[in-house]
């Protein structure tokens, strides 16, 4: 039985918000096709209120949840509408993440299924993270169910987004952990020289490489950890950002550019991996691509354009899909939880 799904992502970023509407069928394995998708890009007003949310105040930040969560199902109903859809089964809507400490048993993902629910009339599925990290898991990543079930032909995948992860198979069981920060930093001192983001790297491939900044981020605790593992922007506040404060925006571009290539290709030479795909706007920026791929023998693959931007929020679809169908859709290999399991709740 086909099943249609709406995808919904924002990432940490702040690029927008990722629409994506795919239809999922099972035969002898799970197949899907994008249909339509989309990416809606935040008025000033809300990339402000999502970029200082974690600083709100308890009460304000719950409105905020609530207010986003009426945003959300008023973007996809005119998704909906623009593209004349019918028949959607279902939506499933990762949210944006303001908390990410699973050391401390919370994660937090702003976007109320429920309000969005009342906005559309179809049935959504949201906080898909939660349940994770009570499991004693990281939360994160998730992508790696539909690395897995959709795009097993690869030796892994790298997602290059606000953070890396990869997600790979080891030991028999597909493992996945973030790698560094890549897009969340990229665009923060992108910004400091009045460009939204580093288009290509240009800004990065003009600056020179600052050993010793460098040393200091390839000797940060977090990349001497064992998997899995995962990072939030309260991470980067407290380790990555006061370590740029006193360097010139594009020696800083150059350096951390350098420091993500080399702790990416330092995980594919470690893991013997063949060949990886790459998604994430990250792959657009072909300096850092041509860094990744000076650094290693894997063959390095760029798919079309639809996937490099929608995977993820593909993937939330598809998370949606196992979830109604009461399936596994969180690997415990890739989070460390104790077992594998269902997660996310319904509106």
């Amino acid at each position: 039985m086909k099943t249609l799904a709406i995808g919904l992502m924002s990432g940490t970023s702040l690029d927008g918000l990722d629409i994506c509407l795919a239809e999922f069928e099972k035969k002898d394995k799970w197949h899907f096709q994008i249909l339509k998708a989309e990416t809606l890009p935040y008025s000033t007003d809300w990339e402000n209120k999502l970029r200082n949310s974690i600083h709100f105040s308890v009460t304000d930040l719950l409105e905020l949840h609530s207010d986003y969560g009426f945003y959300l199902g008023q973007k996809v109903k005119e998704f909906i509408e623009k593209h004349q859809l019918k028949n959607i089964d279902l939506i499933a809507s990762h949210g944006h993440t303001v908390f990410h400490q699973p050391q401390r048993k919370f994660t937090l993902q702003i976007g109320d299924g429920r309000a969005v629910k009342i906005e559309t009339g179809i049935p959504v599925l949201y906080d898909f993270r939660s349940q994770d990290v009570l499991m004693k898991g990281n939360g994160a990543p998730l992508v790696p169910i539909g690395d897995e079930l959709l795009f097993s032909q690869h030796d892994a995948c790298l997602n290059l987004g606000g953070f890396s992860n990869i997600s790979m198979i080891s030991g028999g069981k597909r493992i996945a952990f973030d790698i560094a920060p890549v897009n969340i930093v990229l665009n923060y001192l992108a910004q400091q020289l009045n460009e939204s983001f580093d288009r290509n790297g240009d800004l990065a491939r003009k600056g020179e490489i600052n050993k010793i900044l460098l040393k200091q981020l390839n000797s940060l605790d977090f990349y001497q950890q064992m998997h899995p593992k995962s990072l939030g922007v309260e991470w980067c506040h407290q380790h990555i950002f006061p370590n740029l404060e006193d360097i010139a925006p594009m020696e800083a571009l150059a350096t951390f550019t350098e420091h993500i290539a080399q702790q990416i290709s330092k995980v594919i030479n470690e893991n013997s991996i063949k060949d990886i795909l790459i998604t994430g706007g990250g792959a657009y920026n072909t300096f850092l691509i041509e860094k990744i791929t000076s650094k290693t023998k894997s063959e390095i693959i760029i798919p079309e354009k639809e996937i490099i931007e929608y995977k993820e929020a593909l993937i939330f679809a598809f998370m949606g899909v196992l979830r109604i169908n009461n399936e596994i859709n969180v690997l415990s290999s890739a989070t460390g939880s104790t077992i594998d399991h269902c997660s996310g709740l319904i509106a």
